[in-house]
């Protein structure tokens, strides 16, 4: 099955960097030709076109809920994806809305859509470091992520 891993992230704004930090670290233990591991800084309508001619789609991406705590991962349908930092934007749409976009498009898009999300403790200070707790929590996903491929 044609696959993504999809990180999502700015990579100086310490721990909104996670999904960068887990998909890169799940791209150099894959040596699967059917899978791809990619990171990016898009959100909205300009994910429909990473996501288009993949079967399969792994995002990861840093969340902030209020009864959250740092470093907690959550497995999330995509519909619940507008709670995450990248998912909605004044000049854009939330994941949801695009995905739906997408498929009423015509696009080739993901049957399958996973989302892992960490939960964040600081997404505006300008460092290339995550907080402890979220730095704890890149391998532990990576590896709930590796044995979801399985």
């Amino acid at each position: 099955m044609k696959t993504l891993i999809l990180g999502l992230g700015n990579p100086i704004l310490s721990d909104d960097s996670v999904g960068l930090r887990v998909a890169r670290a799940v791209k150099g233990k894959l040596n699967q030709p059917d899978i791809t591991a990619m990171e990016t800084s898009l959100a909205g309508l300009s994910l429909l076109d990473l996501l288009a001619g993949y079967e399969r789609a792994i995002i990861i991406d840093a969340i902030q809920t209020k009864e959250g705590k740092a470093g907690q991962i959550y497995q999330l349908e995509p519909e619940a994806f507008d709670a995450t930092r990248h998912a909605s934007t004044p000049h854009d749409v939330n994941f949801a809305t695009a995905l739906e976009l997408g498929r009423r498009l015509g696009l080739a898009l993901p049957r399958q859509i996973d989302i892992f999300a960490i939960e964040a403790a600081d997404t505006s200070t300008f460092t290339e470091e995550c907080t402890p707790k979220v730095k704890e929590a890149i391998p532990l996903c990576v590896e709930m992520i590796i044995n979801e491929l399985r």
